[in-house]
């Protein structure tokens, strides 16, 4: 149902598969993603705006306590896969949870640290460059460390990845939720930086389908022959009237 969700505007579209159309999307929406928001700015023009939209259900007390409730669901989420993971050898105590937590903490700062971007004026781009640069190596070399003298396997990676990613949405959908203390504590900035990060990777997961079936020409011409073939349009025909049909019958 998600990938049906997902993925119609551009099955159903005879020009979703042509290759300039999908670069001519690319370009608008990493526009529209990049693109400042303020005053007088759309949703439609601007990520900033859509996203600062996106925030009026919040607007109320009422609303915060709602949406504070729902963003604890994602922690159970991580909770379970933390305890699932071979490394852990079924371990478990909350240490073992606690210990997520710390290694959550550390990806943050990592993150904080691989974006800092210091003034041109001063010395310190070459040294937080070279920095950045010898912890990628490092981290790269623990993960390697990990897999080769440890429990730890390729598989506990990507469930790692997945539970941290859900752990990430959660703390952010709650710093989004208390705008004002983020806001004092003077973080809405970053807040804001993750929050578009997480939709920019929502976006390349669906661009990369869309741009690897883009290279080949014939599934374009495939897609637009079966779209416009009269048996396949007749049978859409016959669904919607199917469709209103039981619709006016329950009525």
């Amino acid at each position: 149902m998600v990938i049906s969700w997902l993925f119609a505007p551009y099955i159903f579209n005879p020009s979703g598969f042509e290759w300039q159309k999908t670069v001519e999307d690319f370009d608008d929406w990493t526009n529209w993603l990049f693109y400042k928001g303020g005053v007088g700015v759309k949703g439609e023009n601007s990520w900033e705006s859509w996203w600062e939209e996106e925030q009026a259900h919040i607007q109320t007390f009422r609303g915060r306590i709602l949406e504070t409730i729902l963003s604890l669901r994602f922690l159970l989420f991580q909770y379970g896969i933390v305890y699932k993971l071979k490394i852990t050898a079924h371990n478990t105590s909350l240490a073992m949870y606690g210990f997520s937590w710390i290694v959550l903490l550390v990806m943050v700062l990592l993150f904080k640290l691989f974006t800092a971007t210091p003034r041109k004026s001063t010395a310190l781009p070459i040294f937080i460059r070279f920095l950045q640069g010898l912890l990628a190596i490092g981290i790269i070399a623990a993960i390697a460390c990990l897999i080769g003298f440890t429990d730890f396997t390729i598989a506990d990676l990507f469930a790692s990845a997945l539970a941290f990613l859900a752990t990430g949405w959660c703390i952010l959908c709650l710093a989004i939720t208390w705008k004002r203390v983020v806001k004092t504590l003077g973080l809405w900035d970053s807040v804001r930086e993750i929050s578009r990060m997480y939709d920019a990777g929502m976006g390349a997961v669906i661009f990369a389908p869309i741009v690897f079936f883009s290279w080949f020409p014939f599934v374009s011409t495939f897609q637009s022959r079966i779209l416009f073939n009269q048996a396949f349009s007749r049978g859409l025909e016959i669904s919607l009237i199917l469709a209103g049909n039981k619709a006016n019958q329950e009525s």
